[in-house]
């Protein structure tokens, strides 16, 4: 019942945001940023549910849940980054939109550093 609700969010204000762009497109452009933002928090108890379901099955499979935290985060970056590049391409701003995008691939490789340390660590250990 949540998709159909986050859809009717989504079509309401696709067209009210059209209907509103030709006289005001500044408020085209905060309908459209606010309905992001009402779906982004409609799926946040989901996304928590989903993370507590990860954190069960690596407790099962006796796996280090340090290393999926910092996958966790990057799913997180790498969404919260794509929302933020769409919402600057939809108000026109490709420049800004390609930048954020830029800043969430650094800093997707900032947090999986320890990730690539450790595999190229476990490398090492099994070379001769």
């Amino acid at each position: 019942m949540d998709i159909v609700q986050i859809i009717a969010i989504g079509i309401v204000s696709t067209i009210l945001a059209i209907t509103v762009k030709k006289q005001a497109p500044e408020i085209s452009i905060l309908i459209s940023i606010a309905a992001g933002i009402l779906i982004f928090f409609l799926l946040l108890p989901k996304l928590s549910s989903l993370i507590d379901v990860l954190e069960n099955i690596g407790k099962m499979a006796d796996y280090d849940l340090s290393y999926l935290s910092v996958i966790l985060k990057i799913i997180g970056i790498a969404y919260i980054a794509q929302f933020g590049s769409q919402i600057c391409s939809d108000a026109g701003e490709g420049v800004i939109a390609s930048k954020v995008e830029l800043a969430g691939k650094v800093m997707i490789m900032i947090v999986s550093a320890p990730i690539i340390i450790a595999l190229i660590d476990m490398i090492a250990t099994m070379l001769p």
